[in-house]
């Protein structure tokens, strides 16, 4: 007869000091999170105050998951050596340090500076929780359920940026938005060493300065390559860029490739299921951030919407996505993975497809339901990607894994507001009809952005004033087909990779059978 034996004190206090840890690693990610999209919110201020050009406002935007983009690899590693706790509240202290000084931006080139600042310190946050839940969640289900409230933090935090950043613009200006690192990241920094443990590779061999250089010289030019190229075609500055990350890419991949103990284990890659789950999170990204950009814009300058009602009608999207991304959990139990995610990531092309249709002149109540159907597939779709990623490499090795995670999504990050954004900045400046008596300084702001046109039109008379508005809402929503339509085969195409690359669960067994040294 077997004999149950009740959880010791000791067991029950570090089982519930794991849960309270995780709450703790929350505050960062939904930091990240938040801060990643409520700058979209704040656009339209940023671009009035500064009057920017429309590559500078998307300069705001993606300096920061450039430099994140360069740095995850190398940070992720570093904190795999020196400590996951340790880059956290290194990361934590910074990022709160510098998120003050972005609110106190005097001009726009000077936020991009800030911003890129703050991409350095960001990249000590993300690989780290990630990796730290991996070590803390030993059980499967457990890790699972975890990474489950880590994906609905992330994703909810998405799109929780603007809402509230909606509540801080409508009774701030949009300086305050930087601010909301504070009350989340004080927090972290005290509680982080009381309930988080530490953990790093117990047998991290030798750092070579060379591996990191080539890894920042592979991603960050990369990316810059993408979004020029996007957004101003191919110059030449453009295609050197693209030149210098290839050459890098390829000497980086021999040294990882022929090394006994590389900075990042390219193996990795010939797992299907780890492959497939990075490329699936990436297109996911892609598709949440490019709507929001639309989004923030279109709801507050083309309906007229106060920021904080602009954010309001994100809500319950963000509300779906918290619920989609914890209710997998229990179906994942049941029904395979790779079908799962596909049918998220399908639902997200059949948004896309509702804004190509429904989208020119598009209601409040008509955004909101969108993102809605948009979130209901995200949010399922991250959680178990997320999982797959994780679970297809020991313990030891998560930090790496996770910065390769978290590369995708500073990558998705980028496309979402280059391609998507410069798709629409596009059709603006073609169509857009700037009335004539307008000095070269006022026509080229009016003539770039919509929030220039709006900047403007405020000191024109009422007839020049409605006519460029006319213009400029109509020009603006004028791009929203083929963004329709570029989002929705995107994620068609993710759903599909997902069917055929996740078809066989993630985890380190796997690894062993192609023969990733799994050894600790």
């Amino acid at each position: 007869m077997s004999v149950t034996t009740a959880p010791t004190p000791q067991v029950e206090k570090r089982e519930s000091g794991k849960w309270i840890g995780l709450a703790v690693l929350m505050l960062p990610v939904l930091l990240v999170s938040i801060d990643g999209t409520v700058v979209n919110l704040a656009l339209p201020q940023i671009s009035r105050d500064f009057a920017t050009s429309g590559t500078l406002l998307l300069w705001i935007i993606d300096a920061y998951s450039l430099v994140l983009a360069g740095l995850l690899v190398t940070m992720g590693s570093f904190a795999d050596r020196f400590g996951r706790r340790k880059m956290l509240l290194i990361g934590g202290a910074g990022f709160a340090l510098v998120s003050a000084a972005a609110a106190f931006a005097p001009s726009g080139e000077a936020l991009v500076a800030i911003r890129i600042l703050l991409g350095f310190f960001g990249a000590m946050l993300m690989p780290s929780t990630v990796a730290l839940i991996r070590n803390m969640f030993t059980d499967r289900s457990e890790r699972r359920l975890a990474l489950a409230i880590w994906a609905s933090c992330f994703s909810a935090g998405a799109a929780l940026g603007p809402v509230l950043g909606g509540v801080l613009l409508q009774f701030f200006t949009w300086h305050a938005v930087f601010l909301l690192a504070l009350p989340l990241l004080v927090p972290m920094l005290i509680l982080t060493p009381l309930f988080v443990p530490e953990s790093k590779d117990p047998n991290p061999g030798p750092i070579s300065i060379l591996n990191v250089v080539l890894s920042m010289l592979t991603l960050a030019p990369a990316i810059y390559a993408i979004k020029t190229i996007a957004t101003e075609g191919a110059t030449a500055a453009a295609l050197t860029a693209v030149a210098v990350a290839i050459v890098s890419g390829l000497w980086f991949a021999r040294r990882q490739l022929t090394s006994s103990n590389p900075m990042l284990d390219l193996h990795l890659f010939k797992v299907k299921s780890f492959s497939g789950a990075v490329l699936t999170n990436l297109a996911i990204v892609f598709a949440m951030v490019g709507f929001l950009y639309y989004s923030a814009q279109h709801l507050q300058l083309v309906e007229g919407l106060e920021p904080l009602f602009a954010g309001l009608v994100l809500l319950p999207g963000t509300i779906v996505m918290a619920i989609s991304g914890l209710a997998v959990v229990p179906l994942a139990r049941r029904y395979p993975i790779n079908r799962i995610v596909a049918v998220g990531a399908w639902l997200a092309a059949v948004a896309y497809l509702c804004l190509m249709i429904f989208g020119v002149g598009a209601t409040p109540v008509t955004i909101a339901v969108i993102f809605s159907v948009l979130a209901l597939g995200t949010g399922a779709a991250e959680t178990l990607t997320n999982d797959a990623i994780v679970s297809a490499v020991p313990a030891h090795k998560a930090g790496a894994a996770s910065a390769i995670s978290e590369t995708a999504y500073e990558v998705g990050t980028v496309l979402g507001t280059a391609i998507l954004g410069s798709i629409s900045v596009a059709f603006y400046t073609h169509n857009v009809q700037v009335p004539g008596g307008l000095s070269p300084t006022a026509a080229l702001e009016a003539g770039q952005t919509l929030g220039g046109a709006v900047n403007v039109a405020s000191e024109l008379p009422a007839s020049a004033s409605s006519s460029l508005l006319e213009s400029a809402f109509a020009a603006f929503d004028s791009g929203v087909l083929a963004i329709g339509a570029v989002g929705a085969i995107i994620m068609a195409a993710a759903g599909v990779l997902a069917w055929v690359f996740l078809a066989q669960p993630a985890g380190v067994d796997e690894a062993v059978e192609i023969g990733i040294d799994v050894s600790s």
